[in-house]
């Protein structure tokens, strides 16, 4: 096995040190958006995947705190075979390749998306209060702040001071009613790239946890049931609302009836589209990631589609449809609804 790098020298130093041979093969995968890389190695008929963070680059502290936790706590998360937290190294669980996005049709997706509510039920009743921040009303705020800091300025858009007003009190209502919501454990990325069918086992395997918080028990829900990389007709969505707020423990429904809950969704759910614009901009502008950009007409479609029922975000709406969806459409395309 040849090493091209010091790094590289050092990895094969240390897996051979835990697996106590040098007999094992090495194949590193392709990046995510961090510092982190990732390999898959082989011995003796195992698999096993390496995490690789350079630790003047990437902390794998808060990952393997919240992995372990998890772990402990029975949310399937890949077990940790190994650390070197003063190198930067990890050896973990081999959860495959099949993510569940490569599994969704019409036929699978009601066992799957039941099975996911699940785990999120049990993911949410795990006291977490004291191993993970709050989800804060100036966090949530400067995420939606991220549609004004990137995809504004990249479509020339200066809103006016009664347009500031608009966007500021929209922000400021849907950060509160994300807060009045009740506070439990959020993945903040569940969505179908980020769970795994493992080979012989019905539970998925949960992975891209480190961003954990404590915040909206809608938040997960709409992460996947509103995905920024697939959607599915409004009725079925309302359906799987139906039916997570049916698996909801009675503390959770207390003075909340379904109109409350779908109501919280719909405002969480907006939340995060209004984020995921600016992120996907930011992404491509600073970053110059382009793939998220065809990405960009559904979470729009989302964000109108959904708002459009409630009164109190007309005005946004109205900023929203009349000054930006030209200018938006001129450079990021429109959205056609495909059924599912």
């Amino acid at each position: 096995m040849q090493m091209n790098t010091q790094r590289e020298q050092l990895i094969h130093i240390w897996l051979t040190s835990v697996l106590n041979s040098d007999e094992f093969k090495i194949q590193f995968l392709a990046g995510d958006a961090s510092f982190r890389r990732y390999a898959r190695v082989e011995y003796k008929n195992n698999t096993y995947m390496l995490m690789d963070a350079p630790p003047e680059k990437e902390d794998c502290v808060p990952f393997v705190h919240i992995d372990e936790f998890f772990d402990r706590h029975g949310v399937r998360v890949p077990h940790i075979l190994a650390k070197d937290l003063v190198q930067g190294f990890l050896l973990l669980e081999d959860f495959g390749d099949v993510l569940l996005s490569t599994l969704l049709n019409a036929q699978t997706v009601n066992h799957y998306y039941l099975q996911a509510f699940a785990q999120l039920i049990h993911l949410q009743s795990i006291d977490g209060q004291d191993q993970f921040p709050a989800y804060t009303f100036e966090k949530l705020m400067a995420e939606m702040h991220l549609l004004t800091e990137w995809m504004l300025p990249s479509l020339d858009i200066q809103p006016s001071s009664a347009e500031q007003d608009i966007i500021q009190q929209t922000f400021e209502l849907l950060a509160n009613t994300a807060l009045n919501q009740p506070q439990v454990i959020v993945h903040r990325d569940f969505h179908s790239r980020n769970l795994m069918k493992i080979q012989g086992e019905e539970e998925l395997g949960v992975i891209d946890f480190q961003d954990a918080v404590i915040g909206a028990d809608t938040y997960d829900l709409i992460s996947i049931t509103r995905d920024a990389y697939v959607q599915w007709g409004e009725d079925q969505v309302i359906t799987w609302f139906e039916m997570f707020y049916d698996l909801l423990p009675d503390t959770s429904k207390h003075h909340r009836d379904f109109e409350q809950f779908k109501r919280d969704a719909d405002f969480m759910a907006i939340q995060r589209h209004i984020k995921i614009l600016g992120i996907f901009v930011r992404l491509f502008e600073r970053d110059g990631k382009s793939s998220y950009l065809k990405d960009l007409p559904r979470v729009m479609w989302y964000l109108l589609q959904e708002s459009r029922p409630y009164a109190e975000l007309k005005p946004f709406v109205e900023f929203i449809q009349y000054q930006v969806m030209p200018k938006f459409e001129q450079k990021y395309g429109g959205y056609e609804v495909v059924k599912k």
